[in-house]
């Protein structure tokens, strides 16, 4: 299946289910997500399939969000909140976070909680969820 946005084609999210949470993945592939509206796209394309947490890859991510003083990364990351979503972003963030103190501030927090996580691969993700759900 296939969704329409802004004349760009994107490939609908896999689904699928992982430490008994309901999961949306998307591909690397797609449009970039570089505001608040692309934010909610994404979050639309993943309740199709009743997803509680997103896990999208850093490639779809506009610059933007990784200078913090544009204030998009707040602007698309509380619409996940809103939503009551959890997001996960996935791969390499290692420039933006040399680049910026303030930024490895923001990940290490968003990490810390359970809302919103910076891993760098999917394996990492599986790790922390089975940690998450007590499961060995």
């Amino acid at each position: 299946m296939c969704t329409a946005y802004d004349g760009e084609t994107t490939m609908a999210p896999r689904c699928y289910e992982r430490h008994g949470i309901r999961v949306a993945e998307f591909t690397k592939t797609g449009y970039e997500v570089r505001n608040d509206r692309d934010a909610i796209e994404i979050i639309s394309e993943a309740s199709a399939c009743r997803a509680e947490m997103i896990v999208t890859p850093v490639e779809r991510l506009g610059e933007d969000f990784f200078r913090l003083k544009t204030r998009v990364a707040g602007e698309i990351l509380q619409k996940f909140v809103t939503y009551r979503k959890r997001v996960v972003i996935w791969g390499d963030i290692t420039a933006p976070l040399r680049e910026s103190s303030s930024f490895r501030d923001f990940v290490y927090e968003c990490n810390a909680g359970r809302e919103i996580w910076f891993v760098t691969d999917l394996g990492e993700l599986d790790h922390r969820l089975q940690a998450a759900s007590g499961e060995s």
